[in-house]
């Protein structure tokens, strides 16, 4: 047996296993675990950025690709449209290969699938190629979006609960940073009058690299397991799929915005493709770097408050975009999407915070202290994560469907930011209904290192 306090014990599987790992023993994480937890943390971090990188590459490339590629503005929106599903959809087993392969060993092996898409992308990157192959290629990259999934679900396990927040929302911050690094370079090689395949040939070696700092500096933990049972739980759970629908107005705005701002300064204001380039990665940027800080006011003021008035601040910023897209005021249009793009970063990290504390917070409704309570609010959590990101992702595929209907219709994104306008009302109504209201169920919270205290809603964990 390991003592609480001694180093994290190697597995008898070999390799960089670790049998032993107790983050919730405040004695252990300070001597060992908290270096380990945040050594796995950052080469996480990186694998995922570039897996953000190449799911939004699309994004991009179309912004390449002039009149004489032949595709017009519904064909691009389609485009992005797919490869978000594909990001979405391979969510979910992704989820599950963590366990199956082990969090590091499936680090190495998603880096390196993301030098599929981006070869192929390589290969068919020139006029006269058809739009079904510009599609099937595109669909590829979606597996960029994996990564997100599995990268949460193995860092989820190397933190305690009370610094999830923080953790979580550093995690997904650092990988959501891929897109507007990608955008950043893509903008620099526009300027230097260089071509897609630049762009390509510097991933292809970022990929390789990844994948080998995965492999000499990250841990497999043995402890992680795929639950049958909890991901059935975790399904059939009402929070899980309210969770989702909230990270579909959060994360799936961040993603769906991410690929289509270049596209509608484009055909709704006539920029250039260099000068959208100049504008498109800002959003992306500061939506990325202020989700660690959506997850750490969460951890101190409640996910569900944050969340709630982040929504607020969401339906100000898109009706400010109506207007400004119906006076054709860019000036305006492009500070108001910037701050929609912030306020999605930070619903981001709020909304992820709500997960864990949810599942805590159930676990000590039915009778259960300590450590029996945390166990079981990372198995659910861990579980339900994989299915609420897969979901969340979805609304991107919804965004740019929208975009790409209303173009077809109005000519404009309008119509489309009035739908979005709506379904965040909806978002503020839902988070307000289920988790804080008077009459919302709450329950005595306690945490493995602390006792119980007064009554708090699930979301305020």
């Amino acid at each position: 047996m390991t003592g609480p306090g001694t180093a994290p014990a190697p597995s008898s599987r070999g390799g960089r296993w670790i049998r032993h790992w107790d983050p919730e023993n405040e004695t252990f994480w300070k001597e060992t675990g908290e270096k380990v937890a945040r050594r796995n943390l950052f080469f996480s971090v990186l694998s995922e950025h570039i897996g953000f990188s190449i799911w939004t590459l699309w994004s991009v490339l179309v912004l390449f690709m002039g009149p004489e590629y032949g595709l017009t503005p519904a064909d691009k929106f389609m485009l992005t449209s797919m490869v978000t599903l594909v990001g979405a959809v391979v969510r979910v087993p992704y989820t599950f290969a963590v366990a199956i392969f082990g969090g590091r060993n499936w680090t190495i092996i998603s880096a390196g699938l993301l030098l599929i898409p981006t070869v192929a992308a390589f290969a068919v990157m020139e006029p006269g190629t058809s739009f079904s192959t510009f599609l099937l290629v595109g669909l590829l990259a979606g597996i960029g979006g994996g990564n997100f999934a599995s990268s949460m679900t193995n860092i989820n396990a190397f933190f305690p609960l009370r610094k999830k927040g923080w953790a979580l929302g550093l995690n997904a911050g650092g990988g959501n940073i891929g897109v507007p690094v990608i955008q950043l370079i893509a903008l620099a090689i526009i300027g230097a009058s260089g071509g897609p395949r630049v762009l390509l040939g510097i991933y292809i070696p970022l990929i390789v690299v990844a994948a080998v700092l995965a492999a000499l500096f990250m841990d497999n933990l043995e402890h992680v397991k795929n639950d049958t049972g909890a991901a059935k739980d975790a399904a059939k759970d009402a929070h899980t799929w309210i969770m989702s629908f909230l990270y579909i107005g959060t994360f799936g705005s961040f993603i769906g915005y991410s690929f289509a701002f270049g596209q509608v300064l484009t055909n709704q204001f006539g920029r250039t493709p260099l000068e959208a380039a100049y504008v498109t990665f800002i959003g992306p940027l500061l939506g990325s770097l202020i989700r660690p800080l959506g997850g750490w006011m969460a951890d101190k003021y409640g996910g569900a408050k944050i969340t709630l008035w982040n929504y607020v601040g969401m339906g100000a910023a898109t009706a400010v975009l109506i207007s400004a897209s119906m006076e054709k005021s860019l000036a305006l249009f492009t500070v108001a999407f910037v701050v929609l793009f912030v306020l999605t970063g930070i619903g981001n990290g709020s909304t992820y915070k709500m997960i864990p504390g949810i599942f805590q917070a159930k676990a000590v409704a039915k009778g259960m202290k300590g450590e029996a309570a945390a166990s079981y609010g990372r198995r659910l959590s861990g579980a339900s994560m994989g299915l609420i990101g897969a979901v969340g992702a979805l609304g991107g595929v919804g965004i740019n469907l929208a975009f790409r209907q209303s173009f077809l219709s109005y000519g404009s994104g309008t119509g489309a930011f009035v739908a979005f306008l709506a379904f965040y009302a909806v978002c503020f109504a839902v988070t307000w209904a289920v988790y804080l209201r008077r009459t919302a169920p709450r329950v005595p919270v306690t945490t493995a290192t602390s006792e119980a205290k007064p009554q708090l809603s699930y979301a305020e964990v």
